[in-house]
């Protein structure tokens, strides 16, 4: 039974990355310097793109499927306050049957492409009391609820073992997104944020431990992502909207369709803190 468990867990982990470098390679043969991977609802940001070059993920080797609301499936290629970009528009996701090594595929991709640095955002519940809905929160660590590691099962595309974690987002990026949005004046703020699975969300419960635990707020992604950069040496940055209070934080129940609406809502904010954090 266990061997059975491990090989459903690490069945799509072996990945042909040269063969999706092949098919890029026959769309475009721009070397992005940041990779900007969109998370529920915040899509929109791809439309923000000079001069794009759209590739739908369907049509790569290898790359695993999106099937959640608001995330598009495609690749975006193009500049952004001069710099070359990689939009990835539509992140795939543990709960989804993912193996750990398949739902960072596309950073890993976008690493081989060229990209030095990534820029990761999501929709999240807000757990940290003064998080209203439409918060902006800056990733300075994250708790890894999921007990899972984008690391683990057979060594995939050579990436490393036993990277160091003490600070997976770049301490110096985030102090210049600090400075940024001070400039622009957005409020910012700064925040544990804790992995869980899903897809279903949290209990009352489990939020009230969470806020034990240090959690400033709860999703459904980026971790993997960002153990999986930081241990190929890309520079990272989280970014989180607070969509909706956590469990018990607010009076009303969880909704899918009210991330994807507050994401549209923040929408200008979070594209001019974007466009400075690229060149920031």
């Amino acid at each position: 039974m266990r061997r059975t468990l491990l090989a459903g867990l690490f069945s799509d982990t072996v990945s042909d990355l040269s063969a999706a470098l092949a098919v890029v390679r026959q769309h475009t043969d721009r070397r992005p310097d940041i990779a900007l991977v969109l998370g529920s609802g915040l899509g929109a940001l791809a439309q923000s793109a000079e001069d794009p070059v759209t590739i739908p993920t369907s049509e790569i080797p290898g790359y695993p499927r999106s099937t959640v609301q608001g995330h598009a499936g495609e690749l975006v290629f193009g500049t952004l306050e001069g710099v070359s970009v990689l939009f990835v528009n539509g992140r795939a996701h543990y709960y989804e049957g993912h193996s750990p090594a398949a739902t960072t595929f596309p950073v890993r991709l976008a690493h081989a492409l060229g990209a030095q640095r990534i820029l990761l955002t999501n929709a999240a519940g807000g757990i940290n009391r003064t998080f209203k809905p439409g918060t902006l929160m800056l990733i300075d660590d994250h708790i890894n609820w999921a007990f899972v590691s984008a690391l683990a099962g057979p060594v995939v595309d050579g990436m490393p073992r036993f990277p160091d974690m003490s600070a997976p987002y770049s301490p110096a990026w985030t102090a210049r997104a600090e400075a940024a949005a001070l400039r622009l004046g957005i409020d910012l703020r700064k925040g544990t944020y804790l992995w869980t699975t899903g897809p279903s969300y949290e209990t009352k419960a489990e939020i009230r431990a969470f806020e034990r635990f240090g959690a400033d707020a709860v999703g459904m992604s980026t971790v993997p992502e960002a153990i999986a950069a930081h241990a190929l040496g890309m520079e990272v940055l989280g970014l989180s909207t607070i969509t909706n209070f956590a469990a018990g934080m607010g009076q009303e129940s969880l909704d899918h369709e009210e991330v994807l609406e507050v994401g549209r809502a923040v929408r200008a904010d979070l594209e001019r803190l974007v466009r400075a954090l690229v060149v920031a």
